[in-house]
């Protein structure tokens, strides 16, 4: 049972289970390197009584776990002031395990604030702090990886009004949403992209204010035109040309070539060769 937590320097006194939950009582077995409060190293220390504080963990088996810690306090005999001992893989503002509140943040990216309130037993005010918390850095995070080597701008209608979308090829994730699509909202974002020398080549379609505006911003990326825009248009073109030689033929010819479309949208390896 002493690894069940998996925290390193902690000792699990007794363990407590319910329904629903995990109770351990746990004590910390690294004393204090320098008092806190002085900074003296290796400080002759009196032990000064013990405070019990309960902090979330990750859960185990599908349960919460709470973490009674019997933490001890302490009296420095240098300066003569109390502390209560400083925790390793613990977060003090959030009464929770560091580990947790990363848990917590990664989380509440792909899951309603309910549903990790509920997981890890917590309010979810509580959640929403951590995740409030989190932002900024998570921002700061994607603001350092927002420019890629390749980039992608398409758009997307969002209640019926275009908007340019800005997007990582290589990574394939979602850069940036613009407020529309226009050739000098493009520029004014690719040209305010930090290091928008590493951009090498900018998949799109073949619109022309996106072309120009790469052309403006970014003169020496490559441009690469989605396959899926280029493939359309020879579809279209031969289309065209079916088109035109079904026109030249009697009836009864173009009878027989009632399904031609369908045969020519098949890939090679699905043709069967047939005799008349």
């Amino acid at each position: 049972m002493k690894n069940i937590i998996n925290l390193a320097d902690w000792e699990i006194l007794t363990t407590e289970e319910n329904g629903e939950d995990y109770r351990f009582t746990i004590r910390y077995s690294r004393p204090p390197a320098s008092c806190p409060l002085c900074g003296r190293m290796l400080p002759r220390l009196k032990r000064f009584g013990v405070r019990k504080q309960l902090f979330l963990d990750l859960p185990i088996h599908a349960k919460r776990v709470g973490l009674l810690v019997l933490r001890q306090r302490y009296q420095c005999q240098e300066c003569k002031r109390a502390f209560v001992e400083p925790l390793s893989d613990i977060h003090e503002t959030r009464r929770a395990t560091q580990r947790l509140v990363d848990y917590i943040e990664k989380e509440s990216l792909k899951r309603t604030f309910a549903s990790s309130a509920n997981d890890v037993g917590m309010t979810e005010g509580a959640i929403r702090a951590i995740f409030r918390a989190y932002l900024p850095r998570l921002e700061q995070h994607m603001k350092a990886n927002m420019t890629p080597r390749w980039l992608g701008i398409d758009e997307i209608k969002v209640v019926g009004q275009p908007r340019g979308v800005i997007t990582n090829v290589e990574k394939q994730t979602l850069v940036e949403l613009l407020h529309d699509r226009s050739k000098k909202t493009v520029s004014k974002y690719l040209t305010g992209l930090k290091d928008r020398s590493k951009i090498e080549l900018v998949a799109m379609d073949m619109w022309e204010p996106y072309r120009d505006a790469v052309h403006t911003s970014l003169p020496r990326a490559v441009i690469v035109i989605d396959k899926f825009h280029v493939v359309r248009m020879a579809n279209a073109a031969l289309d065209a040309v079916r088109k035109s030689v079904r026109e030249g033929l009697t009836a009864t010819q173009r009878r027989k070539l009632m399904h031609d479309r369908f045969i020519l949208l098949r890939r090679k390896k699905d043709l069967e060769q047939t005799r008349s």
